[in-house]
This record gives structure tokens, sequence and C-alpha cells, in this order.
């Protein structure tokens, strides 16, 4: 497990990045500048660069939120996000009515154009989970939702897979964490963007489009800040991991202190991610 001091020193071995946003290229309140002049200078010198996303909403608002984050365009070709690929999932829903959990922000693109109806649980065919309605709930509040819920049976579709992100300074609770507490108690849910395949599919057509050739997988990098997602979605895409560990695992690897690889080996280890480097933070 090799600490890197920049990806400048890998990037020969790669024609195309598959980049995480939050936590890498931002922390939710501004952008992280090393890691934008990184993937600046990777795409300068002929590296493609896709931006994916476990936001639970489509590209459009993201690339808007990252233009008033201070995140060039020149920083990437193309992002895809977990609310596109959601978008699929919700066509099946057309002329129905699903129940809507998440701030007020993510419901207006998300459900755009799909002829869906937001109401209650006791008449919704779905619960749809962005994130939690608020920054400072937590998954155990929603515990006598949740029992409502499964005495309806009704599958819940989380739109961002993340259990926790980094938000400036602190770390808040996502769609993935109310999720995993859905099923413990027993409900069926579906998991949208990373790791699961769908996302990686598009990120790669994407990433090819830009390249206007094949690429080989091999050559193909994944960077990402959590092993729930990042680490695990690359291994199972066949992809090379860049892992940053100044994010959600900053305090358990000490990443800005004196981190020990043999720590970061033993967390990303069970992911099946093949590492070729770990970071504080994406810089070049």
């Amino acid at each position: 497990m090799q600490e890197l001091r920049g990806l400048g020193a890998i990037a020969a071995r790669y024609d195309a990045v598959l980049s995480d946003i939050w936590g890498v290229v931002h922390n939710g309140v501004r952008a992280h500048p090393l890691a934008v002049e990184a993937l600046v200078a990777y795409r300068r010198q002929g590296g493609r660069v896709v931006l994916i996303s476990n936001a639970p909403r489509p590209k459009g608002p993201i690339i808007a939120m990252m233009d008033g984050f201070g995140v060039p365009r020149e920083a990437y070709d193309e992002v895809v996000t977990s609310g596109d690929a959601t978008r699929v999932i919700l066509a099946r829903y057309r002329g129905q009515t699903v129940h809507y959990v998440g701030p007020p922000r993510d419901n207006d693109s998300l459900f755009e154009g799909l002829d869906i109806t937001l109401g209650s649980a006791q008449e919704a065919r779905a619960v749809v989970v962005t994130d939690l309605d608020t920054d400072d709930d937590t998954p155990d509040m929603y515990n006598d939702r949740i029992t409502v819920w499964l005495s309806r049976n009704l599958p819940l579709i989380a739109a961002n897979p993340d259990r926790v992100v980094e938000h400036g300074d602190r770390l808040i609770y996502c769609g993935g964490a109310l999720a995993d507490l859905y099923e413990a108690r027993g409900g069926m849910i579906i998991m949208v963007g990373k790791p699961y395949k769908p996302i990686y599919t598009e990120a790669l057509r994407l990433a090819e489009e830009a390249a206007g050739t094949p690429l080989d997988r091999t050559r193909i990098l994944a960077i990402g800040d959590s092993v729930r997602t990042d680490a695990i979605g690359a291994a199972g895409a066949g992809l090379d991991l860049l892992f940053v560990t100044g994010s959600i695992h900053a305090a358990e690897l000490d990443a800005f202190g004196n981190p020990d690889p043999d720590a970061v080996r033993r967390l990303v280890e069970p992911s099946g991610a093949n590492v070729a480097g770990f970071m504080p933070r994406l810089a070049w």
C-alpha cells in the first residue's frame, strides 16, 4: 500500500479517470483547490475525466453546484450521478404515487417529467429516499415511519446509497444509512449508484465517448474516499483505485498526521479493490 504525493506519479498508466465528487473534488461547501488542479492537469496531458457521484439529483443541478463551488468545467469531461440512474427506475412508477423522504431541494429535478405523484406512505407504491430530511437527523428518528412502510410492504429506493458524507467539517447521515436500517428491520431495498453496476456502465460509456475510442479497463483509474462505495465499486468494475484518506475515513487513518499504510490496507483490503496508492487529498 503506497502513499503517493500526487496523481502525477501514476497518471501515465491511465487513459481515463472516474472520480468521486463529494469528498474528493469538494466538501459540500467549497472546492478542494489541489484536487481541481490535479484533474485539470490530467486532462491537459490527454486524460479523460468522468465525475461519478451518488448525489441523488440528475447531473444538471450537480454541475451547477460545482460551478458555484469554483470547480471549473475544464476539470472534467462528463458527470454521471445516482440521480440519473434513479430516474430510470422511477420510470416504472409512471402514473402512480410514491412517498418521498429527503430535503425539498432534491425532489423537483429527480421527479421532473416522470408523471409521478408524491404522497403519503399510506397511498404510495414505494418509498424514495434521497437523504434524511435535514442534516441534523439520524436514522433512528425514522423508526416510527419505518413501521408504517413495513406494514404496507413498500420497497425503499435509495437514490443515494452513501451512509455518511463530508459537509465542511461535519459528517452527516445520507440515504444509505436509512436504507440499512430499513433492511435490518426486514424491508426490501433497491440501492442505486455506487458501488452498483449500472452507474459504472454509464460512466465507462461516457469515458469512451470522451476519448473517442474503446478503453482498456486496466488503464482506467477510479478515485474515491469511501470503502463501501468507491472501493467496492472499483473492484466490481475491474478498475484500479486511488484512495483518498482525508475525508470520511480521516480520523481513523490519521490521514493528515502520520498515516500507517498497513491501516489503510486493512481498511480497504476486504473490498477486493486493487489500490494504486493513497493520499489524504487528491493533488497533482
